[in-house]
């Protein structure tokens, strides 16, 4: 049997990587819909940053930048110049763009100043630990975007930022354990070389869990605003009790922002729902963004489901031992932090409306809607199958 793609392939292929607003005691306003968001950022803060982000022209990055200049503070990125932003592409007119590589040349960020670093692209420890020592005496506050992937294997449930993690690999992993520890393990010794660098005052760090919403370049979630918005008869993957967590990317971009103008530190898990909730639920509550008629069969046989390949459907992961607290991380301490979300209304409708647009091109459209392996080719099938079946 084929082995599923992991929450490590996922990662790999996003741009993360994968909750809004201040500290305890500010007066800001929750970010609770897009409506209220861009009343926000018309109360634009009064100190203006300037803010340095590596990375920045992927996923979570343009959504980084377009809050931030909306509240009034200067931006400048650091990458390879490679990639093309495909979604907010209109600022980058004002953002400052340098240009290197991580791996060898770090020219462009030396004997610079900024207020804060957001480090996005920190895919190796030792890129992590350069940037941090390079900049440690000319920026305040070193933000390092990180992966609830740390807490790889997630045997127990309540995984809080204080839950101890790996820092070197175990022996005797399979090559899949192996695949998806690697990632965990660096990140986990990245965020301790950022805080090596800066120290614990001057420190943030991030652990996002799935990230939905537009610019996605994964494909990972695309299905349910698609299939969602068509109606008619919908596979649910899973048994009732199985929970899902997942966050909107512009709530994520949002909150490094605000964290970073009040000045905050700590370690926190980027998780949402606000409170515990089931994939029946999820799938329900996303259906009702959209006026058409659905029904729903609920597929909740593990061994039919992993039968068909379907170890996974974005929130959705299929919680065999090593992935059973995945979906149970802690957000009590990001909340208290100001951690807020947009609901799932708004982010599977916001969704469709980024996939049908023209920042997604044809071809992407046509991969996605012709891929055998896919829920959307296989669901008609499987719904015939399990009938059958029962």
């Amino acid at each position: 049997m084929k082995k599923p793609n992991t929450r490590r392939s996922f990662i790999k292929k996003s741009a993360l990587a994968s909750v809004a607003i201040p500290i305890l005691g500010s007066s800001v306003l929750n970010c609770k819909s897009d409506a209220q968001t861009k009343s926000n950022d018309l109360n634009k803060t009064s100190k203006k940053l300037n803010i340095l982000i590596l990375g920045g022209t992927s996923y979570l990055g343009p959504h980084q930048i377009a809050y931030a200049l909306s509240r009034g503070h200067s931006v400048s990125t650091f990458t390879r110049g490679k990639t093309k932003p495909r979604i907010h592409a209109e600022l980058f007119d004002k953002v400052e763009q340098l240009i290197g590589d991580r791996e060898d040349n770090l020219k462009a960020l030396e004997n610079r100043k900024w207020d804060v670093v957001i480090d996005n692209s920190g895919r190796k420890v030792e890129w992590t630990k350069a940037t941090a020592e390079l900049l440690k005496d000319n920026v305040d506050l070193y933000m390092y975007t990180s992966s609830t992937g740390v807490y790889y294997p997630y045997l127990n449930g309540n995984l809080t930022p204080e839950t101890e993690v790996a820092l070197i690999m175990p022996e005797g992993l399979d090559e899949y354990e192996k695949y998806e520890m690697e990632y965990g393990v660096m990140k986990a010794n990245s965020e301790l070389a950022a805080i090596k660098a800066f120290g614990k005052e001057r420190t943030v760090v991030v652990r996002p869990t799935y990230m939905l919403g537009p610019g996605d370049r994964t494909d990972r979630f695309v299905h349910w605003p698609v299939r969602l918005s068509k109606g008619g008869e919908h596979l649910i993957p899973g048994k009732s009790e199985d929970l899902v967590q997942y966050i909107d990317v512009r709530d994520i971009a949002e909150w490094f922002i605000r964290l970073a103008e009040n000045n905050q530190h700590g370690t926190y898990n980027g998780v949402g729902p606000k409170s515990e909730q089931t994939m029946q639920e999820f799938i329900k509550e996303a259906a009702n963004a959209f006026d058409v008629e659905s029904s729903f069969v609920m597929i909740d046989d593990y061994e039919f489901l992993k039968a068909s390949d379907m170890y996974y459907s974005i929130p959705w992961i299929l919680p065999d031992k090593e992935h059973y607290g995945s979906a149970r991380v802690s957000n009590e301490k990001s909340i208290a932090a100001g951690l807020t979300f947009r609901p799932i209304s708004t982010i599977v409708k916001d969704t469709l409306s980024w996939w049908n647009s023209d920042k997604v091109d044809s071809e992407r459209k046509t991969n996605f809607n012709t891929n055998l392996e896919a829920m959307l080719k296989k669901e008609e099938e499987m719904i015939a199958q399990w009938k059958e079946r029962n």
